[in-house]
């Protein structure tokens, strides 16, 4: 994510030290953390001016939280074609951040404005707003809890009703703190998270915060699709009734489903 500051190009450097250096092949407890490679099920078209910030999948539809001042959307789409079927924007000094669908809502972070807006999942229809203290990255949630993030190694658990923070964990990957988190998707009990600004989907233990697993997704998006600009790997998507994982980046002109491959 575009975070336009010199404080996140030291986050970066954190990151880098963070969570790279324990996912090395000497390092001593490496296998505390399962690996994982990739393998392309499906390939759909995806908006190529689509700065994804959030992605849900549910019922056929797949719906999309962009990102940026003066171009964050809301955004239900049609899976197959990448046809944008409605579409809401945000008012132009909101920052559009992830996305999910709560019961018959859906509900968006924004970036820097501690504010966030829950919409009619059928039309859209801004219903109410509501604050928190933090900025706003990824959100998805368990059935319980909304499960949030903002950058940091933190995940925050909010009450669905009124939006209060009732617990939060901290994530580790071998007792070291993983910055980064960002979008956000619960999958089979465990949080999936994309670890900006990498080309890592983090598996978090929901109870413990402890990083179960690495994803590696590199080489997903061919130099090929590089022709007009791309940015960062974010977005990922469940389809609960088929077992199905979608993700997708920043400016991608595709949308992957996938299937995990153990690498050891």
């Amino acid at each position: 994510m575009n975070r336009f500051s010199m404080l996140f190009f030291l986050d970066f450097m954190m990151l880098t030290v963070m969570v790279f250096v324990p996912s090395c092949s000497d390092s001593e407890d490496v296998t505390s953390s399962g690996a994982y490679g990739y393998k392309v099920i499906n390939t759909f078209a995806h908006d190529r001016k689509a700065f994804t910030q959030g992605l849900v999948f549910e019922n056929g539809i797949l719906y999309e939280g962009t990102g940026l001042y003066g171009r964050s959307e809301l955004r239900k789409i049609d899976l197959r074609t990448g046809n944008i079927l409605q579409t809401r924007k945000l008012p132009p000094e909101f920052f559009g951040e992830g996305i999910t669908i709560y019961g018959n809502s859906i509900i968006q972070l924004t970036f820097r404005s501690n504010v966030g807006f829950v919409y009619d999942k059928n039309s859209l229809e801004l219903l109410q707003e509501f604050n928190y203290p933090t900025e706003g990255w990824g959100i998805t949630h368990n059935g319980r809890y909304l499960i949030m993030s903002d950058g940091t190694p933190t995940l925050y658990f909010l009450d669905p009703e009124t939006f209060e923070q009732v617990r939060l964990i901290r994530v580790y990957d071998h007792n070291v703190p993983v910055w980064g988190i960002n979008e956000l998707e619960y999958v089979q009990g465990q949080i999936y998270a994309n670890i900006w600004p990498t080309e890592r989907i983090a598996r978090i233990a929901l109870d413990t915060g402890r990083v179960t697993g690495w994803i590696d997704m590199e080489g997903l998006l061919a130099r090929q699709n590089h022709t007009e600009y791309v940015d960062v790997l974010n977005g990922i998507a469940y389809d609960k009734e088929n077992d199905r994982l979608f993700v997708t980046g920043k400016f991608w002109p595709k949308l992957f489903e996938i299937k995990l491959i153990p690498t050891k």
